[in-house]
């Protein structure tokens, strides 16, 4: 592989200005940029994803390809199953998840739920999420019912139960950034510490023995030594990198040794990641009604949102040197309004792992898992 640039290069208007939108600050073209990164050391398995719509589901897929992502787990909607299993293949495994929309939100994400796993399951589906973030307790408190959906309360230790039945294992988006605890859960009574988010987690780890993903870095990706204590103290326990900009953020301001260290002892636990959420709305002009369009509106804003995920990904764990994110990471300006402005990015260290190791983090540890969940051997990536 060749080495990938330490910075991007920017494609611009005729007139010298720069194409500057929240994906892509410095106007790079994607397209160009996944030729002269090269392929990666082995196809890459995304454990972590949200593909859905037709047309960005088409979308996401060209930049799959460009990028060597062979194969992708994704929490789909359920009646969107069909038509992104079309469009994607047997690229797409499924993760089950609780009915956001609803009509009647506190049974889905209740005790509605076990039916929605079953329904999962019958399509192939052998993971199942539970969020929770902190963020999880202001829905609790819309239902008027707080503790309702705490990660260890009766209908999350059902739904694990079903789980462990049905021989499923378990994603969970436990804490949330540092930057959030500051800012957004800064009222500890409402929220809980960072540190309580993890109570209820090491007591379900301990009482159900299968496997475990702990979505974004376990949610703690600024914290590698508490991080080691919980892989050491429960066995069951994965990690996925997913969550881009906070993963650039964190792990891309440690030194190299640190983060080599961490990913080598746990590499058979640590998954690849992006958190891609793809959707129609992305490809719609910007309306009052589709509040999506503030992350893309239209096609190659879309393309951005996508690709450069992988891209930034893709280069912190490969490359050598440094380089300023492409993507507008605004916690920066959230906790520190006086320094950053609104369209900031933090500068991203990249680790450039070994081939062995970046084998392991790509698609190694994700295989291991599935032959365990039961699932077929990944098809060869198509040209």
């Amino acid at each position: 592989m060749s080495t990938p640039p330490s910075t991007p290069r920017s494609k611009g208007h005729s007139d010298g200005t720069t194409i500057v939108d929240a994906n892509n600050r410095f106007g790079v073209d994607f397209r160009d940029e996944s030729s002269r990164l090269g392929p990666p050391p082995c196809p890459i398995i995304d454990f972590h994803a949200h593909i859905g719509g037709d047309r960005a589901a088409m979308l996401y897929r060209e930049v799959a390809d460009l990028y060597g992502i062979q194969q992708v787990f994704s929490m789909t909607r359920l009646e969107e199953l069909p038509r992104v299993r079309e469009i994607m293949g047997d690229r797409v495994q499924f993760i089950a998840v609780p009915d956001w929309y609803a009509e009647d939100r506190k049974h889905a994400l209740g005790a509605g739920y076990l039916d929605q796993i079953g329904l999962f399951h019958a399509e192939g589906a052998r993971i199942m999420k539970f969020f929770q973030a902190p963020r999880i307790r202001d829905v609790e408190r819309e239902f008027g019912d707080p503790g309702l959906l705490r990660l260890d309360g009766p209908f999350k230790v059902e739904a694990a139960r079903l789980a462990e039945e049905l021989g499923m294992a378990i994603m969970t988006h436990v804490a949330d950034p540092d930057t959030w605890f500051k800012c957004k859960y800064a009222d500890p009574e409402l929220y809980g510490t960072k540190a309580e988010q993890y109570e209820p987690l090491e007591r379900m780890l301990d009482r159900f023995g299968v496997p475990w993903i702990a979505a974004h870095m376990g949610g703690s990706p600024e914290d590698l030594d508490h991080l080691d204590r919980l892989l050491e103290r429960h066995g069951n326990l994965h990690l996925d990198t997913s969550a881009c900009k906070w993963m650039l953020r964190e792990l891309g301001s440690k030194q190299t040794p640190d983060i080599t260290g961490f990913f080598t002892k746990w590499r058979s636990r640590l998954l690849f990641g992006s958190d891609i959420l793809s959707m129609d709305a992305h490809l719609e002009p910007s309306t009052e009604e589709n509040v999506m369009a503030a992350k893309a509106s239209g096609k190659e804003q879309a393309f951005d949102l996508y690709a450069s995920r992988y891209w930034a990904l893709r280069m912190m764990y490969e490359g050598t040197g440094s380089f300023e994110s492409p993507i507008v990471d605004p916690d920066l300006h959230m906790v520190d309004p006086d320094t950053h402005s609104e369209t900031d990015a933090p500068t991203v260290r990249c680790h450039g792992f070994d081939k062995t190791l970046l084998e392991s983090l790509y698609r190694g540890t994700a295989e291991t898992l599935k032959r365990t969940l039961g699932l077929d051997e990944v098809p060869p990536i198509r040209s």
